[in-house]
């Protein structure tokens, strides 16, 4: 029976001390108390292999040796614990050599059984006569105990009325229970000769414990909330345990005790050790594979699976992911968030190289802008004293009819010209925005309008869906007019047959789309990187300048917006205008 409630006793202080050092490994707090439950764990062992199993020879001073050093260095833990808890703050180091120093020379001494002249179990009592020395290592172990709690005692009294106070108080009195059972189990009881309760020691320590490692958690060991956050947070250690425990216990049973049995079934003699040794050795590789093929299953395959994506990554295969078996373990956290940080790499190196078009599309424009404002001036000049001469020629009466017919021609050449070098003075030098209020409807309206007068559009069927709820934009009215006036025309070009337009308003998120789309040949993919480039067109010569959709980029742009081109359902061409939304009231004129 006492061979059983040890064995209890140990599995309860292992299974504790896992499941609080698991809960946050990286807190000291935690890290002392797993260390003072293995010297616990330690004192069980003793205790179950000296009470279960000795005999008249056995050696009962190395019992007694073992029970000192022990219980020191429970109390040197017990001490840690109270420098560093609840602040998680480091050990002071000075501090421990100073106190600790003693132990250099006591430990020592009774590992060599200095601290006692006999000790030794006699007709169902247990003998000792100590020397000096024992008392002085007593004395010292209480005293460590002591100042260990007159610590947490300080701590306390500065926490008072909070949570961190009521862990503290929690923990003196396990500390108080453990100290007295294990005190009159130990030392008082013995001391009248009574031996009764001394194999029971380390079960004694088992309330003291709990109430401990109660107060650790937040009072909230065992609770189930607690227990599906550590099965959410750390379940790969709860699974290499699980998988050894069980692994090591049905092993045992299935394997393990046949062998014994049919080893030993003629004697304990040399042919059964022979037995036992060839096939223990044997039954112990399976287990062995097994618990490799589970941790190559639960660990060591999906960080290879990680690390073959983390190269590719590293090649540039931006937005490759893992593909795992979705877990609540460190690993399936580890392969989402992989992915998330793969697909979040691929869209922003995706939305830098936009970013980077756009940046160079803008470079590319002002330098456009600044030569056309150039030539536009270096070309207005001469064009306009032929204009005027022209204009004389004209008036001389003496200047025949076909020299007159060629004056016109000459005339209607110059006015192509002229406006050439018109929209290049526009392209070029583009007015600050004046910004106000605008209604997207009305500037919709308007364009719709002034496209009306040309004979062409009027062949267009025009369908308008603008949302009665979208909010008024900070813009220039006109510069948008503009805008919407270019893609109008752009898609009377596209249709000289007539057919379908649609224009669209809506919001998306923080913006305005404004959709153009009509029924057009389209654009071809090979060119629709650069529509937007000056003096690029489709259009046949002499019919097309290329700088309307370029003015219109540079309008849209300047007022923090983007434009974009796409295919029309397989057929024509959609413009798509994203336009800030911005509060009416904050906008000023410029």
């Amino acid at each position: 029976m006492l061979v059983v409630l040890h064995l209890f006793a140990l599995f309860v202080l292992v299974l504790l001390g896992f499941y609080v050092f698991v809960s946050d490994p990286r807190r000291r707090a935690h890290q002392t108390f797993a260390a003072f439950i293995a010297f616990l764990a330690l004192w069980t062992t003793k205790d179950l292999i000296f009470w279960n199993f000795h005999d008249a020879r056995t050696d009962w001073g190395v019992w007694a040796g073992a029970s000192f050093v022990i219980a020191l260095l429970m109390q040197f833990a017990l001490v840690v614990f109270a420098w560093v808890f609840p602040e998680n703050s480091r050990t002071p180091r000075r501090k421990a050599a100073v106190l600790f120093a003693p132990a250099l020379i006591l430990i020592p001494a009774a590992c060599s059984g200095l601290l006692w002249d006999e000790v030794g179990f006699y007709d169902g009592a247990l003998a000792v006569d100590p020397r000096p020395l024992a008392y002085a290592f007593v004395v010292y172990v209480y005293a460590v105990f002591v100042y260990g709690t007159a610590v947490l005692f300080k701590k306390y009294r500065a926490y008072r009325g909070t949570q961190r106070g009521q862990q503290l108080a929690s923990i003196l009195w396990g500390l108080g229970i453990t100290a007295l059972l294990m005190s009159a189990a130990n030392i008082v009881l013995p001391f009248f000769r009574i031996y009764e309760f001394l194999p029971y020691s380390a079960l004694l320590t088992l309330p003291g414990v709990f109430v401990y490692a109660f107060a650790i958690l937040n009072f909230k060991l065992f609770s189930l909330q607690t227990a599906l956050n550590q099965f959410r947070l750390f379940p790969i250690a709860y699974k290499v345990a699980l998988s050894i425990a069980s692994v090591a216990v049905s092993s045992f049973v299935l394997l393990q005790i046949p062998v014994v049995w049919w080893s030993f079934k003629n004697g304990v003699d040399a042919e059964g050790w022979r037995r036992y040794l060839v096939f223990s050795i044997i039954s112990a590789l399976v287990p062995n594979l097994i618990l490799v093929l589970l941790i190559l299953r639960t660990i060591s395959r999906p960080l290879r699976l990680i690390t073959l994506a983390a190269v590719e990554v590293s090649k540039g295969s931006y937005g490759t992911e893992v593909n795992l078996r979705k877990t609540n373990d460190e690993i399936g956290l580890l392969a989402s968030s992989f992915n998330e940080m793969s697909r979040k790499m691929a869209a922003d190196i995706q939305e830098l190289q936009r970013l980077n078009e756009q940046l160079v599309q803008s470079e590319r424009l002002a330098a456009m802008g600044t030569l056309a404002a150039g030539v536009a001036h270096e070309v207005n000049n001469p064009l306009a004293s032929i204009s005027s001469l022209i204009q004389m020629l004209q008036k001389d009466a003496s200047t025949s009819e076909t020299t007159n017919e060629k004056l016109a021609l000459i005339a209607d050449q110059i006015r192509r010209i002229s406006q050439v070098t018109k929209d290049l003075t526009d392209f070029g030098r583009v007015r600050p925005a004046v910004r106000r209020p605008v209604g997207v409807g009305e500037v919709i309206d308007r364009s719709l309008r002034l496209a009306q007068f040309d004979k062409s559009f009027r062949r267009i069927n025009v369908s308008v869906l603008v949302d009665s709820s979208l909010p008024s934009l900070s813009a220039d009215a006109d510069q948008l007019q503009q805008v919407l006036l270019n893609l109008l025309l752009n898609a009377r070009d596209a249709m000289p047959e007539g057919g379908n337009l649609s224009i669209t308003a809506c919001k998306k998120s923080s913006e305005v789309l404004i959709t153009v789309a009509d029924e057009g040949h389209g654009i071809p993919v090979d060119i629709s990187g650069k529509i937007f480039d000056p003096f690029f067109t489709t259009k046949a010569p002499g019919t097309g300048t290329g700088l309307g959709l370029a003015v219109c980029y540079a309008i849209v742009t300047a007022h923090g917006g983007r434009i974009e081109a796409q295919p029309a359902n397989g057929r024509g061409t959609r413009f798509s205008i994203f336009l800030p939304i911005e509060a009416a009231s904050t906008v000023s004129d410029h």
